[in-house]
């Protein structure tokens, strides 16, 4: 068991205001994979109203329109594309967790994003009601991509992050010990030397700890900015 401790990371980099992330959305061609127009990003962006001194939030596309397998290859690290592991064919079947509740938009905010440094060698299912009780929602796959995609910052070698508000849930109802995460290969095994240092969508089993993955989580979601 752990003490309880703050979830918060390291200090990262600040994320960009929402017409940037619109722009980069764009420019990687995710309203294409979503179905939306250039146009409807730009908007929703201008319309979302971040104000005053809040901090950015996660310009992000519901995985409903743009899942996890499409944007995985979008992120750049070392000019090498992001890959789903091979063992994992069903990345886009890993939906919200009953008690993350999404916007019913296509596009919709993140706000305070998290890596969760604080939690590294915590186990999944350590995690979790850990960051309920502080009043925390644990990202879904999808988000950590956009959040790589907007700040390839976030991502660096031993603190990387999991995902784990998105589960499987097996034909029984039961969860799928799988748990979602992003990190970066070390070229080995199935991945190929071909993609040594570049992201990697990958699983963690729900009991085991790792020292370099945190616990990305935000503080809500929302279609605009707090008033």
């Amino acid at each position: 068991m752990h003490e309880t401790t703050s979830v918060t990371s390291t200090t990262l980099p600040a994320l960009p205001p929402l017409s940037a992330q619109a722009e980069r959305l764009i420019e990687l061609g995710v309203p294409e994979i979503a179905g939306l127009s250039a146009t409807e990003l730009r908007t929703f962006a201008a319309e979302a109203g971040i104000s005053g001194d809040e901090e950015p939030a996660l310009l992000a596309v519901h995985p409903d329109r743009a899942p996890a397998s499409a944007l995985a290859p979008l992120i750049r690290r070392d000019a090498k594309p992001g890959f789903v592991v091979t063992d994992m064919p069903d990345v886009d079947l890993f939906a919200p967790l009953e008690t993350v509740t999404l916007p019913d938009a296509p596009l919709y905010l993140v706000a305070g994003p998290d890596r969760g440094d604080g939690m590294a060698n915590w186990s999944p299912n350590e995690a979790l009601p850990a960051l309920v009780e502080q009043a925390r929602t644990p990202l879904l796959l999808t988000e950590g991509i956009h959040w790589v995609l907007q700040q390839p910052a976030v991502l660096e070698r031993n603190h990387c992050f999991m995902t784990i508000g998105s589960r499987l849930r097996k034909a029984n109802g039961s969860l799928d010990s799988r748990t979602p995460a992003i990190w970066i290969s070390n070229g080995t095994g199935r991945d190929g030397r071909e993609r040594r240092d570049a992201a990697k969508v990958g699983w963690c089993w729900a009991g085991n700890r790792h020292t370099w993955l945190g616990f990305a989580s935000a503080r809500d979601r929302r279609v605009r900015a707090a008033s």
